[in-house]
């Protein structure tokens, strides 16, 4: 008899977490359908002096840490 009340408890939890996260899932994707984004690929404005580093530029700062065999 306690293991089948056991049993029925587990069952229990397991579906009453499995019904929060299926609201939690809705939730996000109603909060998500009601977002509007802006253009696919709007313009990026940057202050100057805070562009992107260039491939060489990444290069000279890095350094080895380590030797391969």
């Amino acid at each position: 008899m306690e293991t089948l009340i056991a049993l029925a408890a587990g069952a229990l939890l397991i579906a009453s977490g499995m019904r929060l996260i299926h609201r939690l899932n809705a939730q996000h994707d109603a909060r998500i359908a009601a977002h509007h984004f802006s253009e696919p690929f709007p313009a990026i404005i940057r202050p100057p002096g805070h562009s992107h580093p260039t491939p060489t530029a990444q290069a000279s700062h890095r350094r080895l840490t380590g030797t391969w065999p």
